[in-house]
């Protein structure tokens, strides 16, 4: 069996080699890429795997748009941290879905439902419909956050944060006037619920906002540095692997 693995986090990707490699007999990995760009490139320049492990969050936008710019006639079996716009179109179509961190019983079921459709005929399987379901699918992203105070509750409009970062284990929004607010999620969880087109996770500690950029200074090693319209003692920066994603994202 031939594997594809599209994939923008090391620790993510080296946990799907382990699996693959403990778990397939006769696996063989034939690359592992981390972008919608070099995704395409792949596919127009090689023979379709037998199965794609595909995250939905690359380092220059959703995996989705590997299916708008060239054909994939494969299975797929989707990773995502938390993507709860997605989840029942991939309950009812695809091959299956994984949510991080990957544990090894859904996995498990995952490969037993693909070799299930895998014994049968693939191309029967019209991949363009699961591709569209899930596409009519993805522009439903969070407006709001329940936010816990105390023993009270309130809300966060999407639109009102000014900043999402991650500080000793716990995520926070930043708000007018440098205000900070706790949100019950992980980093990856927010990246998959908020919208793409609007927010940019530049390194593993924030999540920027087109709205909160003024200028952007190349920077060394490769990588950008970030003015906000707005003071911050940190320093923002673009790391160095997501720089081509996040100046696509900026033109886009």
């Amino acid at each position: 069996m031939k594997i594809l693995i599209i994939e923008d986090e090391h620790f993510a990707a080296k946990r799907l080699k382990t699996l693959i490699e403990d778990r397939i007999s006769g696996a063989e990995i034939l690359d592992e890429i981390d972008s919608v760009e070099d995704s395409v490139s792949w596919f127009n320049n090689n023979p379709c795997p037998s199965l794609v492990f595909m995250d939905i969050q690359l380092a220059d936008g959703l995996s989705f748009q590997i299916f708008e710019k060239t054909k994939v006639e494969c299975p797929v079996i989707f990773t995502t941290a938390y993507d709860e716009y997605a989840l029942d179109a991939f309950k009812v179509n695809s091959i299956d879905y994984l949510l991080k961190p990957i544990e090894l019983e859904a996995f498990t079921r995952a490969i037993r439902k693909f070799e299930q459709y895998y014994q049968n005929d693939l191309n029967g399987i019209n991949w363009k419909n699961i591709t569209d379901e899930i596409f009519s699918s993805k522009t439903k992203h969070k407006q709001r956050f329940l936010i816990k105070t105390g023993q009270t509750y309130s809300y966060l409009n999407v639109n009102d944060i000014n900043l999402i970062f991650s500080e000793d284990g716990m995520t926070f929004a930043l708000k007018a006037n440098n205000k900070k607010v706790i949100i019950d999620k992980t980093m990856d969880q927010l990246e998959s619920l908020i919208s793409p087109e609007d927010f940019f996770r530049i390194n593993r500690k924030y999540i920027v906002p087109i709205t909160s950029i003024n200028k952007i200074h190349p920077y060394f090693n490769s990588r950008l540095k970030l003015e906000l319209n707005y003071d911050l003692e940190d320093e923002l920066v673009v790391s160095r692997e997501k720089v081509s994603g996040f100046k696509k994202w900026v033109d886009s």
